[in-house]
């Protein structure tokens, strides 16, 4: 894939697991408010019907959602902590299909000291495919270390 196939603002996502390596390549972009997560659709994304999987779409908002809460956190925070899910929904509103941009747009509705509330929109070629929202609690240490 060029970097021509990938939206201005966008670069290779920085947070690599296990889980999300067989989807690579990823990519993200920051800003003050999130952190969003885009893919070019490949077949290795879809289900048997040819759309991208429910499941890729939930894990990378997962994903999309968790880092903008850290985000969010700042600086001063000095927990700087790690983030687990708590509660998370999903609302499939469309497909999206091979070839197309598929991206993850977070937004954390409220950020406490020991919850997160957030909400994400997923488009596929800036059309709504999928609507998520999520609860994620704080814990105390370093776990995302590097974030």
């Amino acid at each position: 894939m060029s970097q021509l196939d990938v939206p201005d603002g966008f670069a290779r996502h920085f947070r690599q697991s296990p889980l999300t390596d067989p989807w690579e390549p990823l990519y993200s972009r920051r800003t003050d408010a999130a952190v969003m997560i885009g893919l070019r659709a490949g077949a290795a994304h879809t289900n048997s019907r040819g759309f991208v999987h429910g499941g890729l779409i939930v894990a990378l908002a997962d994903n999309a959602m968790g880092l903008s809460c850290a985000q969010a956190m700042g600086e001063h925070a000095e927990v700087r902590a790690g983030l687990v899910t708590v509660n998370l929904a999903i609302d499939y509103l469309g497909v999206a299909r091979t070839g197309q941009w598929l991206q993850i747009e977070p937004e954390v509705v409220k950020l406490g000291s020991s919850l997160c509330f957030v909400q994400a929109l997923v488009t596929a070629d800036g059309e709504p495919c999928a609507r998520a929202n999520a609860t994620f609690k704080v814990l105390g240490g370093n776990v995302l270390r590097g974030l």
